[in-house]
């Protein structure tokens, strides 16, 4: 389905709220905005199978350019905006980006861009670009003539290098009533539909915010969508409208469950029916303490970007197989050693998914043959294992696997004792250089108090580790630091971290 669809049916229904302001766009003024945006595209010579870039914070615009892009058959690549200049220029160019879109918001990075080969338009003003705002107002709003479905291509989080386009084939209609996989799964797993009202806390800019409340639009639900997300906001935004269905990622969880009981409570949160959370495997005291406090509707799902498969899991079956994200909805699960074979139940090694969606990495045909095997089953790169039941459970990135003294030390299963102290707001465990070991695990901690980052609470951290690991896992380093990076989503930038120790030794704050 297409929001155009339910501009004729329900034109006045709201498709968008912004959560902080309560700013409304009715689905029919979607429909025209989107057919606008579309006609912008062929005016600036944009065709069928070509690609624009959006540079944008979360602003209603978002959606115009997307739902335009998605009705004039072209690939739109959402840019992260924290990224810097170089990092941008790096995007624009592996895409092969004819088109950029960026906010004002992001103006500072935009003005020091290299736009050879790319239109440059802004929304709310960078100097020295063209204004997007004039620009669509002088189109018109009824579709173009040669309406197509388009399809996002987004790049990787670039945890571990740099990031990759992943790319799927365009869709050969013009996708208005088709529906596809996700909205039938949003359907069947989750009773997403025109009674849905749906809250997206997180960037538009990551896979999940983007693709499932543009599927909450396709299915006639109306997406309020947070311009930033914050605990105490996120929670007045499922009062104040009703919110029946949301998506968040473990981050959001470890910060609401963090504040006061007062403002814990403060809110009517009984309309809340879905909680749907991805992005990273969430600790298991963590899920726990969510559902006894919402009660059970979180439901998990394990996937990426690249759409190859999709496992699901409600809280019933998660509350029976705790720590699990959940049995096959989409592909079928296989798990395999190094060597390719194929690994019995609660045999861990890499998780394969066979039958799902197909894709490749843009401009990396390397990466795309590292992620398939012999038999054609594609990867993530994630370790995990599948017990008897067919539940599978996640351990790590392959890639963030340390190795000490020649033992396989996973950071996650460190990662989650060390942020159910009381007293922690984010941690990351990565391997550092050790004359003796090879690598030694170093845990980066982010206090609730920054004043607290001390040797004292260093060696606290230390017991509190011991009393659950083993002395191999317990960290043999504790620095502080009063920012992770982190992406907005809820991923780790581990790479930046591992950046910051190889060739340098000793505790210190970060």
């Amino acid at each position: 389905m297409h929001p155009s669809i339910h501009g004729a049916a329900t034109p006045d229904k709201a498709a968008l709220i912004v959560a902080e302001t309560g700013e409304t766009i009715s689905f029919a003024e979607l429909d025209r905005r989107s057919n606008r945006a579309a006609h912008l595209f062929r005016a600036r010579g944009l065709a069928i199978g070509d690609t624009i870039a959006l540079f944008l914070d979360n602003i209603p615009e978002f959606y115009d350019i997307a739902w335009g892009a998605q009705r004039s058959g072209l690939f739109y690549v959402c840019i992260s905006s924290k990224l810097t200049a170089p990092e941008v220029d790096y995007i624009l160019r592996d895409s092969g980006a004819k088109l950029l879109i960026a906010s004002a918001a992001q103006g500072d990075v935009a003005e020091k861009l290299d736009l050879a080969g790319c239109i440059g338009l802004a929304i709310g003003g960078v100097a020295g670009w063209e204004d997007w705002t004039a620009a669509v107002a002088a189109m018109p709003d009824t579709p173009v003539a040669d309406e197509r479905a388009g399809a996002d291509m987004l790049y990787s989080s670039g945890t571990t290098g740099r990031p990759k386009g992943v790319r799927v084939a365009l869709p050969e209609d013009p996708g208005i009533a088709t529906p596809n996989v996700l909205a039938m799964l949003a359907q069947a797993l989750y009773g997403l539909g025109p009674d849905t009202i749906y809250l997206s806390p997180a960037p538009l800019y990551h896979a999940a915010p983007l693709r499932w409340s543009m599927t909450a639009m396709r299915l006639g639900g109306t997406v309020v969508m947070m311009r930033h997300f914050t605990p105490e906001t996120a929670l007045a935004a499922i009062e104040r409208y009703g919110v029946t269905a949301s998506q968040w990622v473990p981050t959001h969880f470890v910060r609401m469950l963090k504040l006061d009981e007062a403002a814990r409570t403060r809110h009517d949160l009984s309309t809340l029916k879905v909680a749907i959370h991805a992005a990273a495997p969430c600790p298991v005291p963590v899920k726990q303490a969510m559902i006894d406090w919402w009660g059970p509707v979180l439901f998990e799902y394990y996937a990426g970007s690249e759409g190859n498969g999709l496992t699901t899991i409600n809280s019933a079956e998660w509350l029976a197989h705790p720590g699990s994200v959940g049995k096959a909805a989409y592909g079928a699960l296989h798990i395999c050693s190094d060597a390719g074979e194929e690994l019995g139940p609660d045999e861990e090694g890499l998780i394969y998914f066979e039958g799902g969606g197909v894709f490749e990495y843009h401009n990396d045909p390397a990466k795309t043959a590292e992620a398939r095997n012999a038999k054609g089953w594609t990867t993530l790169g994630d370790i995990g294992r599948i017990d008897a039941d067919g539940f599978l459970y996640l351990t790590d990135r392959k890639s963030f696997m340390i190795i000490s003294g020649g033992v396989n030390i996973y950071p996650q299963e460190i990662e989650n004792r060390l942020i159910t102290h009381p007293r922690v707001a984010d941690v990351a465990v990565i391997g550092g250089p050790d004359a003796e070991m090879g690598e030694r695990v170093i845990a980066v901690v982010q206090p609730i108090d920054m004043a607290e980052a001390s040797p004292e609470f260093a060696a606290e951290l230390t017991a509190w580790c011991r009393a659950e690991l083993s002395g191999v896992k317990t960290p043999r380093q504790i620095d502080f630091t009063a920012e992770l990076p982190r992406h907005a989503t809820g991923k780790l930038y581990k790479r930046l971290l591992r950046d910051r120790y190889w060739g340098e030794t000793g505790s210190r704050i970060v």
